[in-house]
């Protein structure tokens, strides 16, 4: 992707590429016609801010339109069939950590919504020559510690171990078990890293319990209800915004199949497997397919229980071609990566299976740069 002209301002902040932001324009006038201010004057004072500044503020309507159309685009998410409705927080005015903090405090309980978890993005302000952006450490809002022991093992979530030794080394004491919330991290232009902690009041979690084996239930289990992405940066041409944390809701699959699974993760197939008491001794006997149902069927009846909203990966399959039907009737493309798309439990009965899929990539989108990725893993990469 070309994201400048060849010059850039103070800061190492490229100067925004006009292609791409009259390619935005466009973009927003033909798919939002009848807007106040006619195409070509708004090309003309965006040319101008550009060559005067080096970049351009976007409007109000320009700005929820591009967050929109970044979900929309993004080809490994299966939930895209509800872009439009995706609320959009202004948050560019926002400063201090302080004021920061409260911004993101504001995020989680308007998208927790008592349970009826919302779709929200908050976007603070964009990189531009000579001021860069505030960023966020961590990669979702809500995360849990990994608490390294000296013989190797976790407490916690072990893909969460480094950032947690990172944050331990900035002051955080934490009471080590294996869901403690993580604090967040903000990192502000000439300022050193400030730790917050997310009030738990807005911290919905919900307890894991299995409808028909209470010796899962015994587990002592539970998990988050907004999963808030806050490390990727969200780009609206040619301007980027590096703090731009997005949710959707959870598809059960993500917790039951991957977050308390993975063996990077919380690795818990085999003790659901002795719970069940399921025979272990042979891959033929299918028991980490049978322990991985009962976890997932745990997951989807827990949030139901609580009154927390959740999808299940056969009800989002569906849902995920019926927005693909409806762009083509728009006649637009619909980028997907099959890997992502694809459940990863019971994918070859799920109808996003047997396809394939557009692999264009769209803007305005949502991108992971190397800077996000050193952050995630508990080390700004500003300090060499």
């Amino acid at each position: 992707m070309n994201t400048s002209q060849g010059t850039h301002g103070g800061g190492g902040v490229p100067v925004t590429d006009r292609e791409e932001a009259e390619e935005f324009l466009r973009q927003f006038h033909a798919e939002r016609p009848g807007q106040a201010t006619p195409l070509a004057r708004r090309l003309a004072e965006v040319r101008a801010a550009i060559g005067e500044t080096g970049t351009y503020r976007h409007t109000g309507a320009e700005l929820e339109f591009g967050a929109r159309v970044a979900w929309r685009n993004s080809s490994r998410c299966i939930g895209r069939l509800y872009w439009n409705s995706l609320r959009v927080l202004d948050r560019r005015a926002a400063t201090g950590a302080e004021q920061i903090h409260r911004h993101l405090c504001d995020h989680l309980a308007i998208a927790t919504n008592g349970g009826r978890i919302r779709p929200v993005i908050s976007v603070f302000a964009p990189e531009a020559p000579g001021r860069p952006a505030p960023r966020l450490w961590n990669d979702q809002l809500i995360r849990y510690a990994g608490h390294r022991h000296e013989d190797g093992t976790v407490t916690g979530d072990p893909a969460l171990a480094d950032f947690t030794d990172a944050v331990r080394r900035l002051g955080w004491q934490p009471p080590g078990t294996p869901f403690d919330i993580l604090p967040l991290v903000i990192d502000l232009p000439e300022d050193k890293p400030q730790l917050f902690d997310v009030p738990r009041r807005l911290v919905r979690e919900v307890p894991l319990a299995h409808p028909r084996f209470p010796q899962l239930t015994a587990l002592g289990l539970r998990w988050y209800a907004v999963p808030a992405i806050s490390h990727m940066r969200l780009r609206i041409g040619g301007v980027d915004y590096p703090l731009a944390p997005f949710n959707g809701w959870y598809m059960g699959t993500e917790i039951g199949a991957r977050n308390l699974v993975d063996t990077d993760r919380y690795d818990l197939l085999p003790v659901i497997a002795r719970r069940l008491g399921l025979d272990t001794g042979s891959e033929a006997t299918l028991w980490r397919d049978r322990a991985l149902v009962e976890l997932n069927i745990a997951v989807l009846h827990s949030f139901h229980s609580a009154g927390v909203r959740i999808t299940d990966h056969h009800t989002e399959s569906r849902h995920f071609l019926a927005h693909l039907a409806q762009e083509e009737r728009h006649g637009r493309t619909v980028p997907a990566d099959w890997s992502w798309i694809v459940p990863p439990v019971s994918g070859g009965a799920t109808p996003v299976f047997h396809r394939y899929y557009d692999h264009a990539e769209l803007r305005p989108n949502f991108y992971l740069d190397a800077d996000a990725a050193a952050r995630s893993r508990g080390r700004c990469p500003h300090a060499g």
